[in-house]
């Protein structure tokens, strides 16, 4: 199996929802029979108080109850993840709620009681096993736990501030793996003009997106052939079939299918190794907030607060070139990768078209902008103080009257109601 397939094989079992369950069935074939087989121990004998009757009411409601939840648990979810993915923004659904743990592991433990029950209920004849019928109200008191753990937990995982603050998480990790290395003042490399490619290599599968690239070991098939591999399209670019995927220079070119193994494509964006996508998604919520029909500010607001996070971190890291060097200091790959002008128009543009002409949005955008010049180094300060600029012009055109101009020019971490000077860390200290 090539890289490209573990690595979609991997990512399709983090964001699938029938796994667990499908182990849970898996589980119970060895467990009923574990368990049938220590239930002559005498530890067992004389601990269930009820006989063959009461016993098989007890199994007989723990099936109708637990294929209640899980039918309930699923079409609830279903409807609800469809409602939050067409107020915030759909691609929470894959991305976000899918991949969620503790829905995963509920349903299968009700799949497991299910299965279990249904067993035990089946082996049911004129004695009453007294392990298995333990085991069974024990995992039917656990399931009617987890179903009250889940309803409560489902109703905060979909609230807004909930989601944004996932996706923040999730881009925070990002860029801490893709860009491991803190900011050193120096500028990122320019990709530098190697001529005519010896060969082109074309994407000649359906039309994809580019999820994750083995950067490793392009550069190590790189330096094995003494050649340079060009890959066109970043980590989130669509590829069409026919459009050039790899340029090649060199005399020893290395092998294309090993080069398209190391490529892993998918249907669409994800997290894992695009560093812009949890920027992507959070404006995206931003903005559909600041739509007309939504007109949820604050919503906006708290997309905006993920932001500064992730854009004062990933500006204190130090940001891939274009260029990869080999073990023998020779430029082996060339990847391009996002600049920190791409993090912060991405962040602010958007943003400051559909919302300059709320206050809440104009005051919280400038107290971004003033945090990040505080807390980043000199050589972002460029980038951020044009973006002021643009904010200040975009005010000057939008608010007429002097005092609603000076409002919207407040920097304010709340939008509204926090107009106190924020301290930067250092200042902290």
């Amino acid at each position: 199996m090539g890289w490209n397939h573990w690595y979609g094989f991997r990512s399709y079992v983090r964001s699938s929802l029938w796994i667990v369950p499908f182990i849970a069935l898996l589980l119970y074939v060895g467990a009923i029979r574990l368990v049938y087989a220590f239930d002559a121990w005498p530890v067992f004998v004389d601990v269930w108080p009820w006989g063959v009757a009461g016993t098989q009411r007890m199994l007989e409601t723990i099936v109708t109850m637990t294929l209640t939840f899980v039918v309930f648990t699923f079409g609830s979810l279903l409807v609800a993840i469809q409602v939050a993915g067409g107020q915030l923004t759909p691609r929470i659904i894959a991305t976000t709620l899918l991949q969620d743990n503790a829905i995963r592991f509920t349903v299968g433990l009700f799949i497991f009681t299910l299965l279990f029950a249904a067993g035990a209920l089946s082996r049911l004849d004129t004695t009453v096993p007294h392990g298995v019928s333990g085991m069974a109200g024990l995992l039917g008191f656990l399931s009617i736990a987890a179903f009250l753990y889940l309803i409560d937990y489902a109703a905060r995982l979909l609230r807004p501030v909930s989601i944004i603050l996932r996706v923040g998480e999730k881009g925070h990790d990002v860029i801490k793996d893709v860009y491991p290395d803190l900011a050193d003042g120096s500028d990122d490399s320019p990709t530098t003009a190697v001529g005519t490619p010896d060969k082109v290599i074309f994407h000649k599968a359906n039309p994809a997106i580019v999820v994750a690239v083995n950067m490793r070991g392009l550069v190590g098939l790189a330096d094995g052939t003494d050649s340079i591999i060009e890959l066109v399209p970043r980590v989130g670019d669509f590829v069409g079939t026919g459009e050039v995927l790899f340029r090649l220079y060199g005399q020893n070119l290395p092998d294309e299918r090993k080069l398209k193994a190391l490529v892993a494509l998918g249907p669409e964006r994800t997290l894992e190794q695009d560093s812009t996508f949890a920027f992507r998604i959070i404006v995206d919520i931003g903005i559909k907030a600041l739509s007309k029909a939504i007109n949820d500010p604050t919503t906006a607001v708290l997309a905006i607060d993920q932001l500064q996070r992730l854009l004062c971190f990933v500006g204190g890291r130090h940001l891939l070139g274009d260029q990869l060097r080999g073990k023998s200091g020779k430029l082996r790959l060339i990847c391009r990768t996002p600049n920190w002008e791409d993090f912060v128009q991405l962040t602010f543009s958007e943003i400051r078209l559909y919302g300059a002409e709320n206050f809440q949005i104009a005051r919280r955008m400038r107290a971004v902008i003033e945090y990040a010049l505080e807390v980043l180094p000199d050589s972002r300060r460029p980038t951020l103080l044009e973006e002021l600029d643009l904010l200040d012009r975009m005010l000057e055109k939008i608010y007429v009257l002097p005092e609603d101009l000076k409002l919207a020019r407040t920097p304010d971490s709340q939008g509204l109601g926090g107009t106190g000077r924020r301290l930067s860390p250092a200042s902290r200290d």
